[in-house]
């Protein structure tokens, strides 16, 4: 196998070929559906494929910690962030979708001459 180096001499770190990593060692995805994180921990081992032009680190299980959550001001900073992104600056309205960066207004706005 090309990219099998369990020892790490030749590719700094322990390294296996796509989808035959080890157990206990999992990527940040991985861990995200596990409601978990890396926790500060340095890359354990990495997958490589595709000639080596793809990287995917692994981290271990037994180090990660859980997600953090967000404190009750940072959802209301996000939701008051979200809710600034669907309001037009030209009629006020808060619409139900993101007004588009390219036009700057809603599509009421700019479909009917306003801009």
């Amino acid at each position: 196998m090309v990219f099998y180096d369990p020892t790490g001499e030749r590719y700094g770190l322990p390294t296996y070929p796509f989808k035959l990593a080890p157990d206990g060692l999992l990527t940040r995805r991985q861990l995200r559906a596990r409601q978990l994180r890396p926790g500060g921990q340095d890359p354990a081992a990495q997958l490589m494929w595709r000639r080596g032009k793809r990287v995917a680190y692994l981290y271990r299980l037994d180090l990660a910690r859980p997600k953090r959550t967000a404190t009750a001001a940072q959802r209301a900073a996000i939701d008051k962030a979200l809710t600034t992104r669907r309001t037009c600056p030209d009629c006020g309205q808060v619409k139900p979708y993101y007004i588009p960066r390219r036009t700057g207004a809603c599509l009421d706005c700019t479909s009917g001459g306003a801009r």
